[in-house]
């Protein structure tokens, strides 16, 4: 296994850090990493904001379902799915472009998270840790007044870094699924219950598959959050179905 692998078994979520600033140069080098994803067209369809105020950092820990970490972090990234600045090249060059579509918003949030998960393997070369967080697709109004973002431009996803306390280093990584539990070939085939339990026999331990189930439904999938994230993202979509 080469470094490069080995450095993507051994990345981890990480939210505790050092009280230590991320130096510009490890922070330009994981920026100059991420424009280096792999784009559709070469569009770049994404903006990154480098949250750098403070106050900022911490309206997000409260916005972001009341993370206190995110405020605590040296270094916060917001990918952006950005529309807008093509639409605004197409109208400086004197083109007539359509409005976007559901499809053009896809696209983009394509774009801005495989930009986002570049930053993330160049931090972890550098010994940042990294954590996404998700909760920026809630609160639409909050999100778009805090950060002053126009129509097609949707926050896809937002990355704390800094380096890892001891603690954080020291903890075991979460278990993936097994490679034969994720992979079909060439058409998608349902899993059988029997599959299914086996796929998630890492998650159960000394329950049963049925308590595991019925809490992490509860606590996830049902949950407050997961409500209101569907509610604000489908706030932004409004704008791509006028």
């Amino acid at each position: 296994m080469n470094e490069v692998i080995a450095s993507l078994h051994r990345r981890k979520s990480v939210r505790a850090f050092e009280e230590r600033a991320v130096p510009e140069e490890a922070k330009r080098a994981v920026l100059e990493a991420a424009l280096e994803a792999p784009s559709a067209g070469n569009q770049q369809l994404y903006t990154i904001l480098d949250i750098t105020d403070q106050g900022l950092k911490e309206a997000l820990s409260v916005s972001c379902d009341h993370q206190p970490f995110i405020a605590k972090a040296p270094m916060v990234l917001i990918f952006c799915a950005d529309l807008l600045k093509w639409l605004d090249v197409f109208a400086e060059g004197g083109a007539a472009p359509r409005r976007p579509g559901c499809g053009d918003l896809l696209l983009a949030v394509d774009d801005a998270l495989i930009a986002a998960q570049n930053a993330v393997t160049a931090a972890e070369s550098l010994g940042l840790g990294s954590c996404y967080i998700g909760d920026i697709m809630e609160q639409c109004e909050t999100h778009r007044q805090l950060l002053g973002l126009p129509e097609y431009v949707f926050p896809a996803a937002m990355l704390v870094f800094g380096w890892p306390t001891q603690q954080q280093k020291q903890r075991e990584k979460p278990k993936r699924c097994r490679l034969e539990d994720m992979v079909q070939q060439n058409t998608y085939t349902r899993r059988t219950g029997a599959q299914l339990r086996r796929m998630f026999d890492k998650e159960t331990g000394h329950r049963s598959f049925e308590e595991w189930s019925r809490a992490f439904c509860q606590r996830k999938y049902n949950s407050d959050f997961a409500a209101e994230m569907s509610r604000s993202v489908q706030k932004y979509l409004e704008e791509y179905w006028q």
